[in-house]
């Protein structure tokens, strides 16, 4: 009875986390998020106390921070929404919950 409930459990947990991953940041190519992300990004948030990798958020924190859009416009001005959401896409496979995550070297 109780291997059941914990069987019954770890579905659950399964199926919740992959209709999770399922609604965020789909749509995006991460392969070019990450030319994108060092090309546009990277010099950035890597100079002084602004360092920021796709380790520094959760995969959450990333898609709340694309659809907030509170990022100086100056830099996003440049890029297409197809190209935001590749770096979204990217920034959220390698967030710091996700399977995969990087710090983009």
């Amino acid at each position: 009875m109780m291997k059941n409930k914990t069987l019954l459990a770890v579905a659950a947990l399964a199926v919740a986390s992959l209709s999770m991953q399922a609604i965020a940041a789909d749509g995006g190519n991460p392969k070019r998020g990450k030319h994108l992300y060092k090309k546009h990004c990277k010099s950035c948030h890597d100079a002084g106390t602004t360092e920021l990798t796709p380790m520094s958020k959760t995969m959450s924190q990333w898609d709340r921070f694309f659809k907030r859009n509170k990022h100086d416009p100056a830099p996003f001005e440049a890029l297409s929404e197809p190209q935001l959401l590749d770096i979204n896409q990217f920034l959220y496979d390698h967030a710091m919950d996700s399977d995969q995550p990087a710090t983009c070297g």
